[in-house]
């Protein structure tokens, strides 16, 4: 995984998976990269749930061996515009996106990462997270309880970003991204 979006910690940690990843899987990773060509499934979420049912590969291990795994000429973690502009594709959710940058640029010590399915927001660790909806809109998971303002609502449904990210709210547009929002979002920083 490249660095690009990732924090001083978040580095360290994914260094630390890396250099101890053959001594918690009993196998480097190559041999996995071969295991995996006999997964019955082709899409990485259902390839990751084979490595775990049928070997007990956890998802960090799983991440990392579908990675090494994957054609060298397809998007990667590397390459956060590439990611950014698919997942961001429709013009009404980048406004919101980019609503959401100006609001983390207020904030001192912000680090954006650009993910498959969403873009994080850190300081030490993550503490906010968005993804598009349909029809134009996003949501934004914040490392905050629900009850810090009434627009915001508990999380109900698992999101792949964190299980740290306790509250959500759904936004319709640029507008959205008021001064309301701008103070969760420095609040929940302080979280992160």
């Amino acid at each position: 995984m490249g660095d690009a979006g990732l924090t001083e910690r978040q580095k360290k940690w994914f260094a630390t998976v890396e250099a101890n990843f053959e001594k918690q899987t009993g196998r480097p990773v190559a041999v996995w990269v071969d295991i995996l060509k006999g997964c019955p499934e082709t899409r990485p979420r259902a390839q990751a749930a084979w490595l775990k049912a049928t070997h007990g590969i956890g998802a960090n291990h799983a991440a990392h061996i579908l990675s090494a795994a994957r054609p060298a000429d397809a998007m990667g973690w590397d390459d956060a515009e590439g990611l950014r502009a698919a997942l961001w594709a429709e013009p009404r959710s980048l406004a919101i996106l980019e609503a959401l940058e100006r609001a983390a640029a207020g904030v001192e010590g912000v680090i954006s990462g650009q993910r498959k399915g969403y873009t994080s927001f850190s300081r030490a660790v993550q503490f906010a997270a968005a993804r598009p909806l349909k029809g134009g809109k996003a949501l934004l998971g914040l490392k905050l309880e629900a009850a810090a303002s009434p627009r915001l609502a508990g999380a109900v449904r698992r999101e792949s970003w964190s299980e740290r990210l306790t509250s959500v709210v759904e936004l319709d547009g640029p507008g959205a991204v008021d001064a309301e929002i701008a103070r969760l979002f420095a609040l929940a920083a302080d979280n992160g």
